[in-house]
């Protein structure tokens, strides 16, 4: 189920509608990303004095950093732990759409959906947002300091709250709030799985762009695969 739904989404990519979302969820990503690395160096700049000597980036004095060749390098090391926060906020903006594009394709017949509201959608996402960021920038630190062996429960703790805020957002579309919490918990260690086949690519530079969008997908396919439909079922309700 969970390769499956993998696998449907990353074959999505070849649909036009699907590229268009893919283009712009990467350019929100990569804007999302450098704004999340310039208030990082904003935070060092306010409370380290002088230069701070990080991992990959070397020395980090403000904004010469922010605007010099090697702060990309810097930039693609951060997003193995920013990106999953970037994820987060994604979900708020674009999960909509692709779900709409993915029941198109793959589930005809159902009834159109309920949009989550905007507001509601965004304020679930900024209520993951800071706890992501905090657990994430705690994951960096535990990474310099436990060669890599951080990265284990880092992956975890991501699997489970990505998978608990994509799979919950994509079920609000067609149940209650109540109805949708109560899904998310009865499959939640199935979608734990799932949530980590998201966390650990999210961790690759590059591939990591791609992932918000691809993960939608997925949970979107789990959504439906929980509700005993398959892809190509026409079966409404």
């Amino acid at each position: 189920m969970i390769l499956s739904s993998y696998a449907h989404a990353i074959g999505q990519l070849r649909d036009p509608r699907f590229r268009r979302v893919i283009w712009f969820g990467v350019a929100l990503a990569v804007a999302l990303l450098f704004a999340m690395y310039a208030l990082v160096l904003l935070v060092v700049q306010i409370f380290v004095p002088g230069t701070l000597t990080l991992p990959i980036a070397g020395e980090v004095s403000g904004l010469q950093t922010l605007l010099s060749i090697g702060s990309l390098f810097f930039m693609l090391g951060l997003s193995v732990f920013l990106m999953v926060p970037v994820a987060s906020a994604f979900t708020g903006l674009f999960l909509e759409d692709v779900a709409n594009t993915v029941e198109r394709q793959h589930y005809p017949g159902l009834p159109a959906p309920t949009p989550v509201p905007f507001a509601t959608a965004l304020s679930d996402s900024v209520r993951y947002f800071g706890l992501l960021v905090a657990l994430n920038l705690v994951g960096m630190v535990v990474f310099v300091f436990s060669g890599g062996l951080g990265f284990v429960v880092f992956w975890g703790i991501n699997a489970w709250l990505l998978a608990r805020e994509y799979f919950t957002m994509v079920a609000l579309r067609r149940h209650t709030a109540t109805e949708a919490r109560a899904l998310q918990k009865r499959h939640r260690w199935r979608l734990w799985f799932a949530g980590l086949w998201m966390a650990v690519p999210l961790s690759i530079p590059f591939v990591n762009l791609l992932m918000p969008v691809v993960g939608a997908a997925a949970f979107t396919h789990m959504y439906h695969r929980v509700q005993g439909r398959k892809p190509g079922s026409t079966q409404a309700g």
